[in-house]
């Protein structure tokens, strides 16, 4: 009879137990260190004694030598100012003035400024919003920022800065004809910054060639993006966004080689993405989102190496999503939800992603309604995904291998009853 035989075969394969796979980790991206700043050193020159006066006449502290004045690195509070002095013999110069979190009776004279000039090229102001404005600014600032200060600031007054080479004025409201109104004989600008600021009218059509860093954002610009902003070839970083602009991205911003940040979300774009993106060898940010852009989704953005954070969410982008697990892994950040009729292959693509859209059916085409439109300031992290889907299947039971070995196993074992008993019987 073969009965031995059965049972041996079932007890085989009740010793079998398949080999489990464990999933590799994440790639995890190591923090960048912080380079410790560059410490003060002290001269033994003497503050100039005209510019010593001047410095008394804006209440800063001046019984111990106001250039060598430093809070201790453990102050939770910033420094109301920070004076900043060269090395020159057989006085020093201020150079720099920071001025933060200034008290109400603080008054700036355009004869302290006077006095401190022409050596002085930085003056910064922050969270200084009682504080009424200079009537002058000394002609030998390089660097002017107002952020968070002042009750109004004008482009005439701003355009009289002609040596400016980084101009920062956000969270001020900013009164002008028009931004070339300020900018039209700061031929040595290099960084420029008007954000927060109510700021009107068209993007220019011309701008000084060594530019480097442009942030309009936030304000209310219209029009178009022109063409001739292509031309700035050493621009690194351009944030237009949070706007009114509308029209297409120019074809010609793949000349911006320099590029590192493109940055053109909440306006009124419309059209496809140029394909002339593609030669921005090292653009490391790209967020179009909130705009109106269409078309498919350009296959080259994942051969980018550069690339970090990709944000294309909420436009009127269709097709098939051209982008695999590996490519999405290498970005820190990337959303694309908000593009109803944009779906992902499946067999490339796990809906462990969430990636805010429907899978494809074999015609490329959503399979279900996609969800309502995304969050864009939120940020998603796969790792953070995969390990609570683990968790998900640890309070779930056992995995299906298991449920399924011990269905085959049980059906078996009736098998083997079942033939016994009909042995006896027939016997």
């Amino acid at each position: 009879m073969k009965l031995p035989l059965l049972l041996l075969l079932l007890f085989s394969a009740t010793t079998y137990a398949a080999p489990s796979l464990s999933p590799s980790p994440s790639p995890t991206i190591s923090p960048v260190p912080r380079t410790s700043p560059t410490p003060h050193t002290s001269s033994s020159s003497p503050l100039d004694p005209k510019q010593l006066k001047a410095l008394e006449s804006l209440n800063i502290p001046t019984l111990k030598n106001p250039c060598d004045h430093h809070l201790p690195s453990s102050s939770k509070k910033p420094p109301t100012t920070v004076v900043t002095c060269n090395t020159a013999s057989p006085f020093r110069l201020v150079t720099s003035l920071s001025f933060s979190n200034c008290s109400s009776d603080l008054s700036i004279s355009s004869t302290a400024l006077k006095a401190l000039s022409p050596s002085l090229t930085s003056l910064s102001f922050h969270n200084c919003p009682s504080l009424s404005p200079p009537p002058h600014l000394p002609n030998s600032l390089l660097s002017f920022s107002s952020v968070s200060s002042f009750h109004r600031l004008s482009g005439p007054y701003l355009a009289r800065l002609v040596n400016l080479t980084d101009l920062t004025v956000s969270s001020v409201p900013l009164s002008t004809s028009g931004l070339f109104a300020i900018l039209g004989n700061m031929h040595h600008i290099a960084s420029l910054t008007i954000s927060h600021a109510n700021l009107s009218g068209n993007i220019p059509k011309t701008f000084h060639s060594n530019l480097t860093s442009i942030d309009l954002s936030n304000n209310l610009i219209k029009g178009s993006i022109p063409s001739s902003i292509t031309l700035l070839s050493n621009l690194k970083a351009l944030n237009l966004s949070s706007n009114s602009i509308s029209g297409e991205i120019p074809d010609t911003i793949g000349d911006l080689t320099s590029l590192k940040n493109l940055s053109l979300s909440s306006n009124k774009l419309s059209g496809p993405i140029p394909d002339s993106i593609s030669s921005i060898p090292e653009l490391t940010h790209l967020d179009l989102s909130g705009n109106q852009l269409n078309g498919t989704v350009p296959r080259f953005i994942a051969k980018m190496k550069s690339l970090k954070y990709l944000n294309l969410a909420n436009n009127d982008f269709h097709g098939v999503l051209p982008f695999n697990a590996v490519f999405l892994k290498k970005l820190e950040v990337f959303k694309v939800g908000g593009n109803s009729d944009l779906c992902y292959n499946h067999t490339l693509l796990s809906s462990k992603m969430k990636l805010g859209i429907a899978p494809c059916d074999k015609h490329g085409l959503p399979l279900s309604p996609p969800p309502q439109k995304e969050d864009s300031s939120s940020d998603y992290d796969y790792s953070e995904d995969e390990s609570s889907e683990k968790k998900k299947e640890e309070h779930h039971g056992p995995n299906k291998v298991v449920l399924g070995v011990a269905i085959g196993l049980s059906s078996l074992v009736f098998l083997i009853v079942f033939l016994i008993l009909c042995a006896k019987w027939c016997g």
